[in-house]
């Protein structure tokens, strides 16, 4: 669920049990994604007290968003809204 609101959130979308992403949305949100990853990526490594760098997830950002991006790109390609929850 953390995982979802994070990608939500990235788009301006509400993590709620119901939601609509239209095929006009879907290119902007596709950007944003890829402007969050990228911000994410270069984010200089965060230090703990003693000035060593803290293990960051295992899995990133980029790995989370890719498979929702290629499904947005679809989507869009095909005029089709994503919809949850209604």
């Amino acid at each position: 669920e953390a995982n979802g609101r994070k990608v939500l959130e990235a788009i301006g979308k509400d993590a709620g049990p119901t939601g609509i992403i239209l095929a006009a949305q879907m290119p902007a949100a596709v950007q944003a994604l890829q402007d969050a990853i990228a911000l994410e990526e270069s984010a200089p490594p965060v230090l703990d007290a003693k000035g060593e760098p803290v293990k960051r997830d295992a899995l990133g950002l980029r790995q989370r968003a890719v498979p929702f991006i290629e499904i947005l790109q679809r989507n869009f390609k095909s005029g089709t809204d994503i919809t949850w929850g209604v």
